[in-house]
């Protein structure tokens, strides 16, 4: 198949589709997302940046290449939410430490659905 110079492959309507949120992505795009996620923040890490919204200049001048596949191969809505959880969860993650240097006895606390007897 000939493309024309303004023609998407079905790939690339697809890719679209799901950066767009106007599709669900299948199990091996959440994949692929995933592992995007996994190499930006490994970046970012890398370079001691905790919030890649906040430090939007220095994340992109850092991590341009891993944030391009990051925002290539994930949902638009999804790129936000995985910022903003990222710091979220570094924020909970060093509180936790806090609280522990301080004498806090970590608990486990498993909810199930089992009807009590």
């Amino acid at each position: 198949m000939v493309l024309g110079l303004f023609e998407q492959s079905e790939a690339d309507k697809r890719a679209a589709e799901v950066r767009a949120g106007t599709v669900a992505p299948t199990r091996s795009e959440r994949q692929k997302c995933w592992m995007a996620r996994d190499g930006y923040f490994a970046c970012l890490d890398r370079n001691n940046i905790m919030d890649a919204l906040k430090d939007e200049k220095a994340a992109a001048k850092a991590c341009k290449a891993e944030s391009v596949e990051f925002e290539k191969d994930c949902a638009a809505q999804w790129v936000t939410y995985f910022k903003k959880w990222r710091v979220q969860d570094i924020q909970k993650k060093a509180r936790l430490k806090e609280l522990e240097a301080q004498g806090a006895v970590k608990m486990d606390v498993n909810t199930d659905f089992k009807a009590r007897e």
